[in-house]
């Protein structure tokens, strides 16, 4: 039986729109999964003058970059990206990438001044003789120094802090691994970016200078509740965790996440 022209001119409208609308998803999705260079400038936002050496991150992809005395920029990025900004004295900002910016090019950013007092500073002076011998016993010790010896499985903390050797051996005998579990084990997303931070030298000089765990937290995607629950869980020591620098912090944690590999993959070949 021949079908009426119209429904064949209807089932082959259907199949050319089903055909395109296969082919726009394709491409759409195409777009989002490629990665391109993404240019622009940073601004002051109250005179518009350039920011040079603003720190910009891409949270997706885990690179890095500083903007130039022009204060112009350019980064790996994809559609639907976040890039993070930050300068000292200025409020950090997230900026997602979009397809117009991909298309369009360059695009200007603007960062405002944040408005902070400090109460009070202090300044402690460390006089130096120019002897060797006499600077060396002068100079300051800082307690957030962690220090690994070769051959032992733990680094240890300079300082009265470090958290105490019974401590450590009581947890290992009553609670065998349980808290690395309880801490990583739904985490593994956030814990997965370690590594990439890690061999990432523009990013660890960020953190390096940074002390107050933001850039941290939204390169991790952690809280900052997070990350002292791990600290702690891991034996650093309140004073360690109050006083390290964002770059020492992500140390502890990587070395934390390390130990809590190898017992997950001990328990996995003792279950087998």
């Amino acid at each position: 039986m021949k079908l009426p022209s119209y429904i064949l001119f209807f089932c082959f409208s259907l199949f050319v729109s089903f055909g395109y609308a296969q082919g726009e998803k394709e491409t759409t999705e195409k777009k989002e999964n490629t990665l391109s260079k993404v240019k622009g400038k940073v601004l002051n936002a109250k005179d518009n003058t350039v920011l040079e050496n603003v720190n910009i991150l891409n949270l997706n992809q885990i690179k890095g970059t500083t903007t130039s005395k022009e204060g112009v920029f350019q980064i790996t990025a994809k559609v639907n990206d976040t890039l993070y900004f930050s300068y000292l004295g200025f409020e950090t900002i997230n900026v997602r990438v979009t397809e117009d910016w991909l298309k369009f090019g360059d695009v200007t950013i603007s960062m405002t001044e944040q408005g902070i007092a400090l109460d009070e500073v202090t300044v402690t002076e460390t006089q130096l003789t120019g002897f060797l011998e006499i600077d060396a016993k002068r100079a300051p010790i800082y307690a957030t120094r962690r220090y690994k010896i070769s051959g032992l499985p733990k680094g240890y903390e300079a300082g009265d802090s470090e958290p105490g050797a019974i401590t450590n051996i009581l947890e290992s005998v009553f609670n065998p691994a349980d808290f690395l579990y309880n801490t990583f084990g739904k985490k593994g997303k956030s814990m997965r970016k370690l590594r990439q931070v890690k061999e990432q030298d523009e990013i660890r000089t960020l953190l390096q200078s940074k002390y107050d765990r933001e850039t941290l937290m939204n390169l991790l995607q952690l809280d900052k509740l997070d990350i002292d629950a791990i600290l702690r869980n891991c034996q650093y020591s309140k004073n360690f965790i109050e006083t390290a620098n964002d770059l020492q912090i992500l140390d502890a944690i990587s070395e934390c996440y390390e130990e809590y590999k190898i017992l997950k993959s001990s328990k996995e070949k003792n279950k087998k």
